[in-house]
C-alpha cells in the first residue's frame, strides 16, 4: 500500500488523460524508457521528487518509476499542483503528498512527509527539499547520496550552501546545462508566461508596453515573445552586461521606477526579492497588470500592495484587484506566484522533455559514480556528453540531421 495525501482520488481519470497527451510529445523520455526499462538502473532506490505537479512532471515521475525507483512526489509550489494529475499518479502506484492551494503549513507538511520516506536521491525544483533537509531534518542527511536541481533559484541556493561548506551531499546543477537554460528558461518561460497571462486576462498584448524586470535567460524569452506579440518592450536590469545586451537586442532599457510610469504589463524574472515595490506601485498607470515568472512569490511585494490599497478584491479568477486611495487599480496575477504554472499549464511538453531527460540522465550519472565511490559532497555540472546526447535526441525527434567533422577537420581544430 502506498501512502498519499491528495485532494480527490476520483479525479484520476481526468489526470491520466493529461499525462497520456504529453507522453506523445516527449520523445526523449520515451527513448530513455526504451533503453533502461529492462535494466532498471534505479531498482530499489528511494527517490523524492519536488516538482510543479502537472502532467509533464507526472510523466517524469512515471519514467523514474519505470526505471525501478521507489518514488515519492510532492509539489514545489502550492498553486501549481493540479489535483487531477496528483490523483492519476496515486492511481498508477506513486506516493504523492500535494494538493492545489495548500497553505504554508500544509505545504511544509507535504515536504516533510516526502522526506520521512528517507530518500536516497532527490530531484528538487527551487531547493525547498534540500533546504529542509539541512535545517530541520539533518538526521536524514547521512542516507542521501545526491540529487539534481532544475531551477536558477535552486542552483543559486545550492551555490551559496556549497560556498559555505554547508552542502552535505553531491548535487548536480541541471539548470546550468546548455540544454536546460538555453531552451527551458528562454523558450519555455517565454511562451508559457504569456500563455498564462493571456488566458488569465483575455487582453491584447499588441500595442501595449511591457516591462520585463530581469534579462537572464528567462527574461530574454519573455521579452522576445512580448516583442513577437506586438508589444513595445522595456527591460530593467542591475547587471551592466545584461542591460547592454538588452539594448543591443533592440529593447529600451530604463531604471525600474521610470519604467513603472510607462508599463501596461509588468513581468518579473529575477530570482530576487522586492524588484517591484511601493515606489513602483505609486507611479504605475491605472489598470497596470503585474505578473511574476520567478520561482518564489517575493519579486512583487504583496505586502506593499496591501498597505497602499484601500480595497482588495477578486477581479476575475487568478486576478487580484488592488484599488489605491487615488482611485487607480493595479492587478496582480496568480497571487504573485509563477504565472505560467499558477495560471497556466507551464512549459510546452517538448521543452520539458529536454529538461527532464537531463534530470534522469544526471541521476543515473550520480548512481554510477556512487557505485564507484567517486563522489564527495558539493555542486557538480551536468557532463558535456549528457548535454550533447539530449540535444542529438531532440534533433532526431524533430527529424533534423546535422553535419559531422571529418577526421582531417578534427585534427585541424586540435592542432596549434
Amino acid at each position: 500500500m502506498i501512502e498519499y495525501k491528495i485532494r480527490d482520488l476520483t479525479l484520476a481519470s481526468a489526470g491520466s488523460k493529461k499525462i497520456d497527451w504529453v507522453s506523445k510529445h516527449m520523445p526523449i523520455l520515451n527513448k530513455i524508457r526504451e533503453k533502461y526499462t529492462t535494466e532498471q538502473p534505479l531498482r530499489g532506490k528511494r527517490v523524492a521528487v519536488s516538482v510543479h505537479l502537472e502532467a509533464k512532471t507526472a510523466y517524469l515521475a512515471l519514467t523514474l518509476k519505470e526505471l525501478g525507483a521507489e518514488l515519492t512526489v510532492t509539489g514545489s509550489n502550492p498553486l501549481s499542483t493540479q489535483d487531477d494529475v496528483a490523483a492519476a499518479l496515486v492511481a498508477k502506484g506513486v506516493s504523492v503528498f500535494a494538493w492545489h492551494g495548500a497553505s504554508e503549513e500544509e505545504y511544509l507538511s507535504h515536504l516533510t512527509a516526502t522526506l520521512k520516506t528517507k530518500p536516497v536521491y532527490l530531484i528538487d525544483d527551487g531547493g525547498d527539499l534540500v533546504s529542509l533537509l539541512h535545517t530541520r531534518y539533518r538526521e536524514l542527511l547521512p542516507m542521501v547520496k545526491g540529487g539534481c536541481e532544475e531551477t536558477t533559484t535552486g542552483v543559486q541556493r545550492l551555490r551559496a550552501m556549497a560556498s559555505q561548506d554547508q552542502l552535505a551531499f553531491p548535487m548536480i546543477a541541471v539548470n546550468d546545462a546548455l540544454c536546460k537554460h538555453l531552451f527551458d528558461n528562454r523558450y519555455g518561460t517565454g511562451q508559457s508566461s504569456w500563455d498564462g497571462i493571456m488566458r488569465t486576462t483575455n487582453l491584447v498584448v499588441a500595442g501595449k508596453t511591457v516591462v520585463v524586470v530581469g534579462y537572464g535567460w528567462c527574461g530574454k524569452g519573455v521579452a522576445a515573445r512580448a516583442k513577437g506579440l506586438g508589444a513595445r518592450v522595456i527591460v530593467c536590469e542591475v547587471d551592466p552586461i545584461k542591460a547592454l545586451e538588452a539594448l543591443m537586442d533592440g529593447y529600451a532599457v530604463l531604471p525600474s521606477v521610470e519604467a513603472a510610469r510607462r508599463g501596461d504589463f509588468f513581468i518579473s524574472v529575477t530570482g530576487c526579492a522586492r524588484v517591484l515595490a511601493q515606489e513602483h506601485f505609486q507611479v504605475m498607470k491605472d489598470g497596470a497588470i503585474l505578473a511574476n515568472a520567478g520561482h518564489f512569490d517575493v519579486e512583487i511585494d504583496k505586502e506593499d500592495l496591501r498597505k497602499l490599497a484601500v480595497e482588495v478584491s477578486e477581479a476575475r479568477k487568478n486576478i487580484t484587484e488592488y484599488r489605491l486611495a487615488d482611485g487607480r487599480k493595479l492587478y496582480l496575477l496568480a497571487e504573485g506566484r509563477l504565472v505560467n504554472l499558477a495560471a497556466g499549464d507551464g512549459h510546452p511538453a517538448e521543452i520539458m522533455d529536454l529538461s527532464f531527460a537531463l534530470q534522469i540522465l544526471s541521476l543515473l550519472y550520480l548512481e554510477s559514480l556512487n557505485r564507484e565511490g567517486r563522489l564527495v559532497a558539493g555542486l557538480y555540472s551536468v557532463p558535456q556528453e549528457t548535454d550533447c546526447l539530449v540535444a542529438r535526441l531532440a534533433l532526431e525527434a524533430f527529424g533534423v540531421q546535422i553535419d559531422a567533422l571529418t577526421e582531417a577537420q578534427q585534427k585541424y581544430l586540435n592542432s596549434w
